[in-house]
């Protein structure tokens, strides 16, 4: 899996969300938040063939071409699965093995590689089949096209389904993980509550993944600076001030603690940063290279100052 603590994920790259082309400015704002992280000791980089319907991955393989070096020093991954909403046509999810191998063609080719490190299924699709899933999967692997693979925004059942008829391990799961986005963890506690069934998180997801080694990425970890500047509950303010707290303590940045916070958890979450800006991106740097600084105490007074309430 990713050789870092932490993956940068590349949806703020490519300019626009539209079909517009990608411009040598796109390409420089990329090349800052790439150089950001790698100053901060990031090496792994998460895409989407959807991402600015492309343009992320596209102006990635520019700095990939820009640099020979680059790619050696890296692992990319990607994923693929959803199709957008274009020219009045809905979207979908499609796992279609077909469209599985079709589109991760695409994805090398805009990013200039012959190979990808991991390939993630971006959503559920209710129609595929898993048979077919694991033909095309096995398929790009005997190829050289994809070393791993992995899903995303999928539960433990879901999982399971598609690993049946694959040899092949899944190796990853991407969800929304975040202090804020805390579902994931208040379902472990709040079993047989009226609070716990309201929820909709689904229950054992994080122990099937612990107890099959498959690797919980955790995307928008940093909540949108919800706990860095942008507050908008009253918890949110009582959160953000324990965090900015924390980070003093520890001789750290604000942004470390709420990585720390999920990297504290014994499921060892790979946080996904999507930050494009350079200064929050290298903020990231002591959750890059260190083991969690913070204390039992510390992790669940964050938790609680977060809910805005004691735990049952």
């Amino acid at each position: 899996m990713a050789e870092s603590r932490v993956i940068y994920g590349c949806m703020g790259l490519g300019g626009s969300w539209d079909r517009e082309p990608w411009t040598a400015a796109d390409v420089d704002h990329a090349q800052q938040a790439v150089e950001a992280a790698l100053e901060a000791g990031i090496t792994a980089f998460d895409h989407a063939d959807i991402y600015r319907h492309g343009k992320a991955e596209a102006v990635f393989g520019e700095l990939l071409d820009r640099d020979p070096g680059l790619r050696g020093r890296i692992t990319l991954q990607t994923k693929c699965g959803i199709r957008l909403p274009e020219d009045g046509r809905i979207g979908w999810y499609d796992l279609r093995g077909s469209s599985i191998v079709q589109r991760v063609e695409e994805s090398l080719t805009r990013l200039r590689t012959d190979h990808l490190d991991t390939l993630l299924l971006h959503r559920p699709d209710p129609l595929a089949d898993p048979e077919d899933v694991a033909e095309a999967l096995t398929s790009l692997h005997r190829q050289g096209l994809v070393r791993q693979f992995g899903v995303s925004n999928m539960s433990a059942p879901q999982i399971a389904r598609l690993q049946r008829p694959l040899e092949l391990p899944l190796m990853a799961n991407q969800l929304e993980m975040s202090l804020h986005r805390r579902d994931w963890l208040e379902s472990e506690v709040l079993v047989n509550t009226v609070a716990g069934a309201e929820l909709g998180f689904p229950v054992g997801t994080v122990e099937y993944c612990t107890e099959h080694g498959v690797q919980l990425q955790a995307w928008g970890p940093l909540a949108k600076g919800r706990f860095t500047g942008s507050p908008e509950t009253e918890a949110d303010r009582a959160a953000a001030a324990l965090v900015a707290q924390l980070a003093e303590r520890h001789g750290t940045t604000a942004e470390t603690v709420l990585l720390w916070w999920l990297q504290r958890h014994p499921a060892g979450i790979v946080p996904v940063i999507g930050t494009s800006r350079p200064e929050r991106i290298r903020a990231c740097r002591d959750a890059a290279a260190e083991e969690p600084a913070l204390t039992h105490e510390e992790w669940y007074q964050l938790w609680v100052a977060a809910r805005g309430r004691l735990l049952p």
